[in-house]
């Protein structure tokens, strides 16, 4: 069946609702009859009503704070953070709390805990509206961070997600919530840790996420007509990650871009340049590349946003160059 990453996430939201009562909702406008802000919560409190669809005050320490309690009593709560950029209001909670829960307690406690949250620049929110954030998230030990380029990957991590007992952050990017696909019917789960081939190719890996996934396929789709073979991996899950699906596509080419939508300092690309130079370096027949945002805050101004966000032509120049080393 054909839908939208938007509808995947509603639907799996009221498969998991029916499936299992211990699955609650809660955040900011997420009992609205508009579900929310783009709508993903919408209908769920029509069907399961307020005491399992809470809307929460505006207080993000507030929501994370009492879903991890929440989850620790045995409940499995979907919190929703509207936006990333609103990490840092929450942060203890995460870093100091829900994170660490299963470690300070000897593996005694359970933590079945899925923040959702929105994340990502190019649909004009502002600098405080649509930073990435995810490779903070991911340098935090005891927590997974998931992030779905397509309407089936959505369907199949947030299943997996709210079925696992350990906390998870699902990313969602705003501009990929209308992006179209066929998403399997029924039940399905895509475990944890699974990069996914996203093109087949022989002359350069490009590894991306989210995003920047659709942007490598349109680039790729361009090389192609040049007479490039790239092989475009999409990582899926950041927390855990799938080094040896990079590390095998790398053996293949011998050559990697990174695309990360990210800050260039202490960015996803970072690391998977530094697990390829690491443990794939007799492997590598050219430097690694990596084509990020630049490191500033969003801009505001459309024609900035545009050009701050990787695009196809930055990636196919990321290309060509490392294909002429």
């Amino acid at each position: 069946m054909k839908m939208s990453i938007r509808e995947a996430i509603n639907q799996t939201l009221h498969e998991e609702m029916a499936r299992d009562d211990r699955v609650v909702v809660m955040g900011e406008d997420v009992a609205s009859d508009q579900g929310g802000v783009y709508g993903i919560t919408e209908g769920l409190t029509q069907k399961y009503g307020v005491r399992r669809v809470i809307d929460t005050p505006i207080t993000e320490s507030a929501i994370v704070g009492a879903a991890g309690g929440a989850a620790l009593t045995g409940l499995r709560p979907v919190a929703e953070l509207m936006f990333v950029d609103f990490l840092g209001v929450c942060l203890d909670q995460i870093l100091n709390q829900i994170a660490k829960f299963r470690y300070m307690f000897g593996g005694q406690a359970r933590t079945p805990l899925v923040i959702r949250t929105m994340i990502g620049a190019g649909t004009g929110t502002g600098p405080q509206h649509s930073q990435i954030l995810y490779p903070l998230l991911a340098a935090i030990p005891g927590i997974k961070v998931v992030y779905p380029a397509f309407p089936a990957d959505a369907k199949g991590l947030l299943t997996t997600a709210i079925r696992d007992d350990d906390p998870v952050i699902f990313c969602e990017h705003k501009a990929l919530y209308m992006d179209e696909c066929e998403v399997p019917e029924g039940e399905y789960l895509i475990p944890f840790g699974q990069a996914r081939t996203v093109v087949a190719g022989s002359d350069i890996t490009i590894v991306a996420m989210s995003r920047m996934v659709v942007i490598a396929e349109q680039a790729a789709a361009q090389l192609k007509e040049k007479g490039i073979s790239a092989e475009v991996i999409d990582l899926r899950t950041l927390s855990p990650l799938d080094e040896g699906a990079v590390l095998e596509s790398l053996a293949k080419t011998g050559r990697l871009v990174v695309v990360d939508e990210s800050n260039p300092y202490c960015s996803m690309a970072s690391e998977i340049a530094g697990l390829a130079v690491e443990r794939g370096f007799d492997t590598l027949d050219a430097p690694v590349r990596r084509v990020t945002a630049p490191h500033t805050p969003v801009p505001a101004t459309p024609c900035l946003e545009t050009e701050y966000v990787p695009n196809a032509a930055k990636v196919i120049a990321a290309v060509e160059e490392t294909l002429a080393y």
